[in-house]
């Protein structure tokens, strides 16, 4: 899986467009991602993620950071043995594929938007 391009409102992944939030769970791409506290990311928001159990969480808080990632979320998810990286989108987007070409079980949590 590789995402290809982004920009404010669009991600580009494997050459198909998506205008909402993702999250990736290579190989699959869940194009309905919806938190419960908006730009908070809550524990329950990330279920499929803890189902799928990568090594690394990559989160992108949107294209100007608005969207958050509580302490607590971190804390809850990284006692499954799973590592928390936040990042602005784009950023988060370069380190998805460079873990993904390095080999590791990477999910992403991506806002597109603010």
């Amino acid at each position: 899986m590789k995402i290809e391009k982004f920009s404010f409102g669009i991600i580009r992944i494997d050459g198909r467009d998506y205008g909402s939030d993702v999250l990736l769970l290579p190989p699959v791409v869940k194009d309905t991602w919806w938190r419960r506290e908006g730009h908070t990311v809550l524990t329950d928001d990330l279920v499929d993620v803890l189902v799928y159990r990568p090594t690394v969480l990559v989160v992108g808080k949107g294209a100007s950071g608005h969207m958050r990632v509580p302490d607590s979320t971190i804390r809850e998810v990284e006692s499954t043995g799973t590592r928390v990286e936040s990042y602005l989108t784009e950023e988060a987007c370069r380190r998805f594929n460079e873990l993904v070409e390095k080999g590791e079980k990477v999910a992403g949590a991506m806002h597109l938007t603010c």
